[in-house]
C-alpha cells in the first residue's frame, strides 16, 4: 500500500456511493473493477456493502486500486508532498514567540495577584 494520497476525488467517489452505490460505481471510478462487478451482481451486497463503502469513504479510509488513500476533496488543490511551506513554518514561530510572551504575561499577573498584601494601618490610613 501507498502512502500517498489519490488523484482521485474523494467528494465525487462519495457521491458515487450514496446515489449509485448499489451499481458499485464508485468502485468503478477508484478503479477497482473486479470488485465494482461483485458489487453490481449482489446489489450493493444487499445494501450492507454499500452502507460501509459510504462510511469507509467519508471517513478518508477509502483505497484507490494502486492503494492510495482518496483523502483529497478536491483533486485539484495543491499537494505538498507531505512537506510544509516555508511560509507556514515561518508564521508557526511567530505565533509560538507571541504564545510564550503571552504565558510570561499570566504569569506575572498571577503572581502579582497572588501576592499577601501588607496589613493597612489603621492609624496611618486616615
Amino acid at each position: 500500500m501507498s502512502n500517498g494520497p489519490s488523484d482521485k476525488s474523494r467528494s465525487l467517489a462519495l457521491a458515487l456511493a450514496v446515489f449509485l452505490g448499489f451499481t458499485g460505481a464508485h468502485r468503478f471510478y477508484a478503479g477497482k473493477t473486479g470488485t465494482a462487478l461483485l458489487m453490481l451482481i449482489t446489489i450493493g451486497g444487499l445494501g450492507l456493502w454499500w452502507i460501509y463503502d459510504v462510511i469507509l469513504i467519508a471517513g478518508g479510509g477509502f483505497r484507490d486500486d494502486e492503494g492510495h488513500l482518496l483523502s483529497r476533496w478536491d483533486p485539484e488543490q495543491p499537494d505538498y508532498g507531505g512537506a510544509i511551506p516555508q511560509h507556514v513554518l515561518d508564521e508557526l514561530d511567530a505565533l509560538r514567540a507571541e504564545m510564550a510572551e503571552l504565558s510570561d504575561r499570566v504569569d506575572f499577573a498571577e503572581r502579582l495577584l497572588a501576592a499577601p498584601r501588607p496589613p493597612r494601618d489603621e492609624a496611618n490610613s486616615v
